[in-house]
């Protein structure tokens, strides 16, 4: 039994212009124990995805389900199964960091939770804040009480939405090393992420989303081997000639042209000595996710989801 099933979920919204459809027949599966990412730009359907798996939206056709049960005809089961870390900081004022957890245990009916707190507060960083009010917390310390909001049930699915959004590189570090833990353990993992490389690092699997479809579905390690082969990155302060604009992405002083052989490279070096660049730290290296991803996006490596993983 798969963990997450999505089969064939659409999402059509009625807007002042007129139907506005934000899924389009998504399909698959994520297996138990997996760290699965889902990947897309702003306006992909990412979020709508997520927030029919946690039941605050109804899809407009397609079923959901959480280890078995419909995320619509047994809400509750499936809610039970799933702990969901939302995007914006949604936090009760009135209540301390330890008695928030405690109301949010009570929401599932556990009781003599003390313990399983008291291991979240030391695992996310926040024994030292177990007393203070909401209120008083940083925007990163908020974020993290909602990391242990999700997980005070013990979910054996946890969904990460853009759960590194905005914060420090700590939170980042103890954020991972603790998700991480728990998914070794067997916690079944959907992470949504801007920050590819976090995907790159953590996911065995990924999705990736455009304009409401699924465009690419494959293990990580075999988005990356169908990347181009290389990359020529440099920096510089110069403007590009309009022949090497086109094909670059370029990130600031840095300058990054796709590559496939020395023979390209030493073409691309010739044009750039051509245009009189003054360039440093010139390197080549393997393509990235982020590389995978802007190709995809763009169309211009786009291909159908393998059938085997929509099964």
């Amino acid at each position: 039994m798969s963990a997450v099933s999505f089969q064939n979920v659409s999402k059509t919204y009625i807007t002042p212009r007129g139907e506005f459809q934000a899924l389009k027949g998504v399909t698959f599966d994520i297996e138990p124990g997996e760290f699965f990412g889902l990947l897309g730009p702003n306006g992909a359907g990412k979020t709508t995805l997520i927030s029919i798996l946690a039941g605050l939206v109804r899809a407009s056709g397609g079923r959901v389900s959480v280890h078995g049960a419909d995320v619509q005809a047994d809400y509750a089961q499936a809610r039970r199964r799933l702990g969901v870390v939302p995007q914006e900081l949604v936090f009760d004022p009135f209540f301390t960091v330890r008695e928030a957890l405690r109301f949010q245990s009570g929401y599932f009916g556990i009781r003599d939770n003390g313990d399983w707190i008291d291991e979240l507060l030391d695992g996310l960083g926040l024994a030292d804040k177990a007393g203070a009010n909401m209120r008083q917390l940083s925007g990163g310390m908020k974020r993290r009480v909602l990391v242990a909001q999700a997980l005070v049930h013990r979910p054996p699915v946890i969904v990460l939405d853009e759960p590194t959004a905005g914060v420090d590189v700590e939170l980042r570090q103890t954020l991972w090393q603790f998700v991480s833990k728990l998914n070794k353990q067997g916690s079944t993992v959907l992470l949504t992420t801007h920050y590819l490389e976090e995907a790159e690092a953590l996911c065995g699997r990924i999705a990736m989303l455009k304009q409401g479809q699924v465009i690419a579905l494959e293990k990580t390690s075999e988005l990356l081997r169908r990347a181009s082969a290389k990359v020529l990155r440099f920096k510089t302060d110069n403007p590009l000639p309009e022949a090497l604009a086109a094909q670059a992405r370029v990130t600031g002083r840095f300058v990054q042209l796709p590559v496939h052989d020395a023979a390209e490279v030493e073409r691309l070096l010739a044009a750039v000595r051509e245009a009189g660049l003054v360039v440093e730290d010139i390197e080549v290296s393997k393509a990235d996710l982020e590389d995978v991803f802007l190709d995809l996006m763009t169309g211009q490596g786009a291909t159908p989801p393998a059938q085997e993983a929509l099964a």
